[in-house]
């Protein structure tokens, strides 16, 4: 088995939910689960791990399902809101704990907020990392994302087109693909090669311009680590998980009114694009009929999208104190 580049840290597979599962594994104490977002991987939460564990937290970091080494179905269906939070659930079980912390950042933050709503036994906490957890839409979610962007460009929508149109693009290139990705919101660029707004006009790839620079929160060697685990798992896998997009909508119908009960976190960067710039009181009016406990709102200033990477020490800081806080 391959050697975890997390000092201290060590791979193990477990089966949750049907699925083979690996995780990276550190620390003992109380149990947290780190769940990675898109395009990332387990190895985005490098830094979390070592500064929770030493803090006296047990941690377990997945490769989510259609990541990395985990298991990747082929059936679209396999990858809806219920089956990612009984992932989840089944980590916690896997482990052989009742209870655990559950973070999440981007997609991650969104099956940690199901998750959350749906298993609240489970979890003693959860921390939402980039995606605020806001009401469901009325109208169905790429409809909405349609009448939007009607025939320009939306990352979205063009990995929600048929025939993999999507993954092709970046399959062909993860390296560039992902270097154009993670960059700081203040990056400069070149200019892309495409700036027609247009769907017609071409991918997504072209549309990011290429940093000037690398930026100083991650080594050429680790995004060269990053960039191995995608050519080997190709991106399929994630971009399942936005087209059950309106899949999940549905399912989710009967939870419209639900609100998380247990104990709650969001932290994001000041400048991630996410957020639009929105500041706490924004934020937390935004949660506030979908979260009845938040008990934390935490902006690091001036960082972007990727803030355990680009923030290491303040988003480890923003964990610990909120666990400590509970006792």
């Amino acid at each position: 088995m391959e050697i975890c580049p997390v000092n201290g840290a060590t791979f193990r597979f477990i089966e949750t939910n049907g699925i083979r599962m690996r995780i990276a594994e550190i620390g003992e104490g109380p149990l947290v689960v780190l769940a990675h977002g898109w395009p990332e991987s387990w190895f985005s939460w490098r830094h979390q791990m070592t500064a929770l564990a030493e803090a006296g937290y047990r941690v377990a970091v997945p490769d989510m399902r259609g990541y990395g080494e985990t298991d990747k179905p082929e059936d679209v269906d396999a990858y809806d809101i219920l089956r990612l939070a009984r992932d989840m659930v089944g980590i916690v079980d896997a482990l052989g704990e009742s209870v655990a912390h559950l973070v999440g950042h981007d997609w991650g933050s969104m099956v940690a907020a199901n998750t959350a709503l749906l298993h609240p036994e489970r979890f003693a906490s959860v921390t939402l990392m980039s995606v605020p957890f806001n009401a469901r839409p009325s109208d169905r979610p790429t409809e909405i994302l349609r009448s939007l962007f009607a025939d320009n460009f939306f990352y979205i929508l063009y990995h929600n087109e048929p025939g993999g149109v999507a993954e092709a693009e970046y399959d062909a290139d993860p390296a560039s693909f992902l270097r154009r990705l993670y960059v700081s919101p203040d990056a400069d660029r070149h200019d892309p090669a495409i700036t027609d707004p247009a769907r017609s006009a071409g991918g997504w790839i072209p549309r990011l311009g290429e940093p000037v620079s690398p930026p100083q929160w991650i080594s050429a060697a680790e995004l060269d680590y990053i960039v191995g685990m995608f050519e080997r798992s190709g991106f399929r896998g994630g971009l399942n998980y936005y087209r059950n997009f309106d899949r999940n909508w549905e399912l989710m119908a009967p939870h419209a009114e639900a609100r998380i009960e247990i104990p709650t976190m969001f932290v994001a960067g000041s400048a991630d694009g996410v957020i639009l710039g929105a500041d706490e009181t924004s934020l937390r009016a935004g949660m506030s009929g979908t979260v009845a406990d938040l008990r934390e709102v935490v902006l690091i200033p001036g960082i972007g999208h990727w803030l355990q990477q680009e923030a290491p020490e303040a988003t480890s800081r923003a964990l610990i104190d909120f666990f400590a806080s509970l006792g």
